[in-house]
């Protein structure tokens, strides 16, 4: 057996518990592109080259390599040849299998292309999973064995800060029906490693469609004088008009609201109000003290709120006044909630769509310590909300029910709703 054949013979059909072969076959049936982003073989890279071509291949001979069927047939492998591809991360040298007849055309790697697309995506989406750009340079030397710079790592994911740019400016609509606000604190260097906080606004659309309207580094603390300009911001990019406000923010957050938007509802989380009775209390009462409110914030009235806050604060106040205080602070911001309908009260019981995507903020914001400045930050969370993690739920994905919730909400604004 030659070197070539010996060499060939060792290599994989399977990468990564994937059988090439297979992949193969479904893209072609389903006629789905093995390259490219959204192709079955998103990670472009020399292993998984030379594999795919070595199944397409046994495709075209009917045979694969060893199989006693290819015995005496009229074609045969005839060894390797070597082509230097060019992706977006530099050259990358394949072996790319040959027939004795000449007539094996590969489409995975086209007979005179030099150039294959997708890797800046895989590199990107890398980045935005929560990787640095040593771990990326690390698995994209152990895994498909390419050499990659964190330089040039660098400069792949910054192709995303101008795309980044556009979005933070882009028009936005002239209606929402619901805005949710809120901050994360991720930490990062001006100097010295500091908490600081990303503001993050996600709006509910007259379709129902939930958008992410931008993202915003603060400095210091959750503050309501920043608040105002994030809402200011907002305005100016074409929002006229909000119904409800779904916030737990700051002290003078209300008035900064208000002052953007007069007529807006401004809503208290009620899972924040919750959590934060938590935060007082020992977990042993945990249960009791998540239960109890419930009468509070499904009362049919105010006065019926009332009523039950009043029995929910003498059984509690004694033991812990600073949790019968906080929804005493929160009063006035939690009862709009009482006025909806029910449709209304489920879409703004909780600020846990937004919630959601903070969490995703801060699996990608954890492996990485701190950040060495903002725009680094707030390039890694951008990326989080434009490539949606597979399997788990789209932040900017459509409220379920949305039809009732819209019939219910254009009874309750009238014309806000109805003419837009």
């Amino acid at each position: 057996m030659s070197e070539e054949s010996e060499q060939a013979a060792s290599e994989p059909s399977v990468v990564d518990g994937v059988d090439l072969a297979d992949l193969v076959e479904r893209a072609r049936s389903e006629d789905v592109s093995l390259t490219g982003p959204g192709g079955l073989l998103s990670h472009i890279t020399k292993t998984v080259l030379e594999s795919a071509l070595t199944a397409e291949l046994d495709d075209h001979l009917g045979y694969e390599k060893g199989d006693p069927a290819g015995r005496g047939a009229a074609n045969q492998r005839n060894g390797r040849s070597q082509k230097t591809v060019h992706t977006d991360v530099g050259s990358v040298r394949i072996d790319i299998p040959r027939d004795r007849n000449g007539s094996f055309d590969p489409q995975i790697v086209p007979k005179h292309a030099r150039r294959i697309e997708g890797f800046d995506e895989s590199v990107i989406s890398l980045y935005a999973k929560g990787l640095t750009t040593g771990e990326i340079q690390k698995h994209l030397s152990e895994i498909y064995d390419v050499d990659v710079s964190r330089e040039l790592i660098s400069k792949i994911t910054d192709k995303v800060v101008a795309e980044m740019n556009e979005w933070q400016v882009r028009p936005l609509d002239r209606v929402y029906p619901v805005v949710l606000i809120d901050a994360i604190f991720v930490k990062i260097r001006d100097r010295q490693v500091a908490n600081r906080p990303i503001y993050v606004a996600v709006g509910v659309t007259l379709a129902g469609q939930r958008e992410v309207l931008g993202l915003w580094a603060g400095t210091g603390g959750e503050g309501a004088k920043h608040w105002a300009g994030v809402l200011t911001e907002l305005r100016n990019r074409g929002v006229e008009d909000v119904m409800i406000v779904c916030c737990d923010g700051p002290k003078g957050l209300p008035e900064a609201i208000n002052a953007t938007w007069p007529l807006a509802d401004i809503q208290q989380c009620v899972v924040h109000l919750i959590r934060s009775s938590l935060k007082y209390s020992s977990r042993k009462y945990w249960s009791q003290i998540t239960t109890e409110p419930k009468t509070i914030y499904t009362a049919p009235t105010v006065e019926a709120a009332q009523a039950a806050f009043d029995e929910f604060a003498t059984t509690w106040e004694d033991r812990y006044p600073a949790m019968v205080a906080t929804w005493r602070n929160s009063w006035e911001q939690f009862i709009p909630f009482l006025k909806f309908p029910a449709p209304i009260r489920k879409l703004v019981y909780t600020t846990n769509a937004i919630e959601s995507l903070n969490s995703r903020f801060r699996h990608a914001a954890r492996r990485r310590g701190h950040f060495p400045n903002e725009q680094a930050a707030l390039k890694v969370l951008y990326l989080v909300i434009r490539n949606p993690i597979k399997n788990r739920p789209n932040i900017t994905g459509k409220v379920a029910g949305w039809k009732d919730i819209l019939n219910t909400l254009a009874m309750f604004y009238g014309d806000r709703i109805t003419e837009n």
